[in-house]
C-alpha cells in the first residue's frame, strides 16, 4: 500500500494538530508567565546586593545546565506526572534568561543618567521606573523572547511525561518509525516558536520608548 504524502498525512490529522498545539501553548505561555512574573523583579531586585546577585544566577545557571529529560525524571516522584510538572520544570528553565537579562538590562543603565535623576531630586523608585527599566526593557523583552523559543523546543519532552502537547507526534513516530508523524509534530513546533518570537518583537518595539528603540 502507498504511503500518503506528508500533506495528505498531516491534513488527515489537522484538529489533532491544532489540539496539541493549544495545549503546547498552555504549557509553555503558563511556564513562561510564570518565569516573568517571578524572575524580572528577582532580577531587578538583585541588583542592590552583587553577593546575593551572585548565588542567585548561579543557582539558575545550575537549573539550565540540567538537562531537561533528567530534570523531569528527578521531579516525578515529588509532583507525579502530566501538565503541573511539565509547567514547573519549563519554568525552571525559563527563569535563567529573564533573570539574568532583567539583572543586565537595569545594572547596564548608564550611570550619568542615574545621576542625573538624581539631581533632578527623583527617588530610587521613581529612577527605577521612570529611567532604568525603561531603558532596560529591550534587554529584559530578549530574555523573555530567549525563554520563550527554547521552552516551546523543550515542551516536546512534556509528551513524555503525559503532559500532551506537540512532542506527542514526534515520540510516537520516533516509536513507529513514522517520520510523517515525527514531521507532524516538529514542523508546527517550529513554526510556532517562530510566530510566537515575531508577536513578541511587535509587543517589544511596541512598549519600548522611542528614543531607546533600536
Amino acid at each position: 500500500m502507498e504511503q500518503p504524502s506528508f500533506l495528505e498525512f498531516f491534513m488527515n490529522r489537522f484538529p489533532d494538530v491544532i489540539s496539541q498545539t493549544i495545549t503546547h501553548l498552555q504549557i509553555t505561555g503558563l511556564a513562561v508567565f510564570l518565569a516573568v512574573l517571578i524572575g524580572v523583579p528577582v532580577g531587578i531586585f538583585i541588583t542592590r546586593n552583587k553577593l546575593l546577585a551572585r548565588n542567585v544566577l548561579g543557582f539558575a545557571n545550575i537549573m539550565q545546565t540540567l538537562p531537561s529529560l533528567a530534570l523531569f525524571g528527578l521531579m516525578i516522584p515529588i509532583m507525579g506526572i502530566g501538565f503541573n510538572l511539565a509547567v514547573f520544570v519549563l519554568f525552571l528553565y525559563a527563569l535563567l534568561p529573564i533573570i539574568k537579562n532583567a539583572y543586565t538590562g537595569i545594572v547596564g543603565v548608564d550611570d550619568s543618567l542615574i545621576e542625573s535623576g538624581r539631581g533632578m531630586g527623583m527617588t530610587n523608585t521613581q529612577l527605577l521606573w521612570m529611567v532604568q527599566i525603561p531603558l532596560a526593557l529591550p534587554v529584559i523583552m530578549a530574555g523573555i523572547r530567549i525563554a520563550t523559543v527554547i521552552n516551546i523546543g523543550t515542551a516536546t519532552i512534556a509528551a513524555l511525561i503525559g503532559a500532551g502537547g506537540l512532542g506527542s507526534f514526534i515520540f510516537r513516530g520516533i516509536s513507529m518509525g513514522n517520520n510523517n508523524l515525527i514531521l507532524t509534530g516538529a514542523i508546527p513546533a517550529a513554526i510556532l516558536a517562530l510566530v510566537v518570537d515575531w508577536i513578541l518583537g511587535l509587543v517589544e518595539h511596541r512598549i519600548t520608548p522611542k528614543g531607546v528603540r533600536k
